[in-house]
């Protein structure tokens, strides 16, 4: 069964991102990309499949800029066997990549699909749903346990009340929650050998696929200051306050 991966390049997550002075977006000259964390657990997790003879082959897949190719070079160190570039420059929108992911889906016909629960740039939490929706295909979303049990897909995802259990017939689409897996350390020898792995690179007008924005960005602010905190003598100071100043008492 093959495995098909997305991982979208981002922000790293210890970077403190600013605003462009003209409100357009947030700007990203001169800084640190890398790849998405919860699509490095999904990697790890198709992997991890790999390793209990569930899953034989893993394709990383991942939509965007010429630089995508090195976020596609790290999902082949933790042990993806090769990938796909969709190279372009447009600002792609969940939508647009959900369709990308079909194409290929048709194309390579996976047995599973798995991505991140969400982007941590947009924070959309939607290519793994509408991919579902194209396909017509039973999805688990936030998964913190996978397992095939008898043919079938056992998931376990965390809802309001705790966790439920899902069984899904293949092929299925999973996103990958925080709790699902820890991925483990690229070593240099993997990172050495994932240069040697194949990596095609096709663009969407060769999918079929249209990736115009279908939602437009007006302006991108700064979250607003928030003001210094007070100490307060005593609890009856405290209850004072939160009942005259804040009055939420």
């Amino acid at each position: 069964m093959k495995a098909l991966v997305a991982v979208k390049r981002v922000v790293d997550y210890n970077v403190k991102v600013r605003v462009k002075s003209d409100g357009t977006g947030v700007d990203i000259s001169n800084v640190k990309m890398s790849m998405n964390p919860f699509d490095e657990i999904a990697i790890e997790e198709a992997v991890r499949l790999k390793e209990k003879g569930v899953v034989t082959e893993i394709i990383a897949v991942s939509c965007g800029v010429a630089q995508c190719a090195e976020t596609l070079r790290t999902a082949m160190a933790i042990g993806a066997d090769r990938s796909i570039l969709v190279e372009t420059t447009a600002d792609l929108q969940p939508l647009a990549v959900a369709k990308l992911l079909k194409a290929l889906v048709d194309k390579e016909q996976p047995g599973l699909v798995i991505l991140g629960k969400q982007a941590i740039d947009d924070d959309c939490n939607q290519t793994g749903q509408m991919l579902a929706a194209l396909g017509d295909w039973p999805q688990a979303t936030f998964a913190s346990k996978v397992e095939i049990v008898d043919g079938k897909l056992q998931a376990t995802r965390e809802v309001d009340g705790g966790s439920e259990i899902l069984s899904l017939s293949l092929p299925a689409i999973i996103t990958t929650d925080l709790r699902l897996n820890e991925p483990r350390y690229v070593t240099l020898p993997n990172i050495m050998k994932a240069k040697k792995k194949q990596m095609d690179i096709v663009k969407p007008e060769d999918l079929g696929v249209d990736v115009a924005p279908r939602i437009k960005t007006l302006k991108v602010v700064e979250p607003p200051v928030r003001s210094a905190g007070i100490k307060v003598a005593d609890v009856a100071a405290l209850v004072d306050k939160l009942k005259n100043e804040a009055k939420v008492i």
